[in-house]
């Protein structure tokens, strides 16, 4: 079976979950949350290297301004119960999006949880956090432009270079993207990093997402017969 270096999750479906269960879209979050701890251990064990989980997109600010406020409270509340045990499990923590647009008190607990565990070698545990992959590939054209202007760069510009520019720079392209809940969008999630990911899409909502359904779509994965664009002798 072909090994998945690196899985990216669109974790979707935490309010309907929660409208289900007769809850608050914010018991949800809080369940979906705490999500993220099991997955992680799971991907771990079952061979993953880097795992990146779509949390906060740069369109959620459309979201009630309640329902916002308690989401930006979540990662203080989710690195004090688990950051120890993903240190202690030599998980590397990063954190894509553009932070200097959250709150002060977030951005500070994510900086945080990226420091203390910069050091570590064993899971790339990558989050998302006011990203949006339309808005990456216009920050880095941006960036991109400017060195051009500024001698650094030239127009003539490969691929492999330009990548260098993305907020994914230190990760190897997505093998596998999943998303949750039954919807079959991508919804501007890693645009330039899936170009030849494998695409499985599952009923399960985020909070109902187990490792037994992450091992199922690694073993459909498995079988998949992935050519990139070429043909194989027949």
């Amino acid at each position: 079976m072909k090994e998945c270096v690196h899985a990216a999750i669109i974790m979707d479906g935490n309010g309907r979950w929660a409208k289900a269960q007769g809850l608050p879209r914010t018991a949800g979050h809080l369940a979906g949350a705490d999500n993220v701890r099991t997955i992680a251990i799971a991907a771990d064990e079952m061979g993953i290297r880097y795992l990146t989980l779509y949390a906060f997109s740069t369109e959620n600010w459309k979201r009630a301004r309640e329902e916002v406020k308690y989401i930006m409270k979540l990662p203080a509340v989710f690195f004090k119960k688990y950051m120890q045990e993903f240190i202690d499990r030599g998980f590397r923590m990063n954190i894509l999006g553009e932070l200097d647009r959250l709150p002060d008190n977030t951005r500070k607990v994510l900086e945080d949880a990226m420091e203390q565990s910069k050091n570590n070698t064993g899971l790339n545990l990558n989050i998302c956090m006011n990203y949006g992959s339309q808005r990456e590939i216009t920050l880095a054209a941006r960036a991109y432009a400017k060195d051009v202007l500024e001698g650094r760069a030239s127009l003539d510009i490969e691929e492999a270079d330009f990548e260098k520019y993305l907020m994914t720079k230190d990760f190897p392209p997505v093998d596998l993207l999943i998303r949750t809940s039954g919807e079959q969008r991508i919804s501007n999630y890693l645009l330039w990093q899936i170009a030849y990911a494998e695409l499985a899409f599952v009923k399960e909502a985020w909070p109902e997402f187990t490792p037994e359904v992450l091992r199922r779509c690694l073993e459909e994965y498995g079988h998949r017969d992935r050519r990139f664009g070429g043909i194989k002798d027949e």
